[in-house]
């Protein structure tokens, strides 16, 4: 894959557009689709301040993986909604945002934009893959900071990260991290390991905050010189420090396969090139017509026209 590619975390973006647009923008029965028309204006603004060469959006085709569950069980916990038993449990999304989503997918599929989401793995893990076997920079468009794991200055990878809708983004580099962080984008994922993540499930290790992890990165460089250096009696550790890692070890053994993106994900074969006319004209006339799409769609692909 040649050209700039851009990676768009989709549902970090259309819960975006859902809590960003109001819910009077509506189809013409009535149904709300402020995500669906929000997520379109968010896919313009980013093709026409970026211009990418391709474009894929990753969707998560299991949000809570049994297998990350297996080994941190309160992964994700709080946000279940419905579990199931030998299948995806159900994630809590708001009512009104559960039909649009396959007017989404519907529409992205009508453009030609390509979608992918794989049996067993979230959208990061799309992303995380597409970005280890991409050939040129690569643009990831998140409001997830676990991605930030992914920045890597030398490959001219970046998240773009919103702030507030998608006009505003933070670039993020390796230089934005070293200043917010203390970490290039290679110690993200320890950082967020040994600081813990709520919003995630994470617990993290008892007492070690996002300062301390980035003070302990920065002198042992790694979660694996960190763990050594609890081993060595000579390592500049407090005592506390030594206890709490002491402590959980079990926890620091499981968790980097969790806190890490996957890179090995079966990727299906697509067309990631940005398209110029729409793949299925007829089936998005009908998109529009039903959901009352107007001028979201019709400046997506005045700008893809571009």
């Amino acid at each position: 894959m040649t050209g700039r590619l851009m990676l768009l975390d989709t549902a970090s973006l259309y819960f975006r557009a859902y809590f960003g647009v109001p819910d009077s923008v509506r189809a013409p029965d009535g149904s709300p689709v402020n995500a669906v028309r929000g997520l379109l204006d968010f896919i313009d603004r980013l093709v026409r301040d970026h211009r990418p060469a391709r474009l894929v959006a990753c969707m998560d085709a299991d949000w809570r993986p049994q297998w990350r569950v297996d080994l941190v069980p309160t992964y994700k916990a709080h946000r279940v909604a419905v579990a199931h038993e030998g299948a995806p449990d159900e994630e809590q999304v708001p009512d009104p945002l559960v039909p649009q989503v396959p007017v989404i997918e519907a529409v992205l599929d009508a453009i030609g934009i390509a979608r992918v989401g794989v049996a067993g793995y979230e959208a990061d893990d799309v992303i995380g893959t597409f970005t280890a076997r991409a050939d040129g920079p690569v643009d990831i468009v998140t409001g997830d900071r676990d991605l930030y794991q992914l920045v890597d200055d030398e490959r001219d990878i970046r998240v773009l990260y919103p702030l507030k809708g998608v006009g505003t983004l933070q670039l993020t580099d390796e230089a934005v991290l070293r200043a917010k962080y203390g970490v290039a984008g290679r110690g993200y994922a320890d950082l967020a390991l040994l600081r813990g993540d709520p919003s995630d499930g994470l617990p993290g290790v008892s007492g070690i905050g996002e300062k301390t992890a980035a003070k302990l990165l920065a002198e042992f460089g790694d979660l694996a010189g960190i763990m050594a250096a609890v081993d060595d009696p000579q390592a500049r550790l407090t005592p506390s420090q030594r206890k709490r890692l002491t402590e959980a070890r079990p926890y620091v053994a499981i968790a980097p396969k969790v806190v890490r993106v996957a890179d090995d994900v079966p990727l299906p074969d697509v067309d990631t090139l940005l398209p110029r006319v729409p793949r299925d004209p007829a089936a998005l006339e009908a998109l529009a017509a039903r959901w009352g799409l107007g001028g979201s769609l019709q400046r997506l692909l005045t700008t893809l026209g571009e």
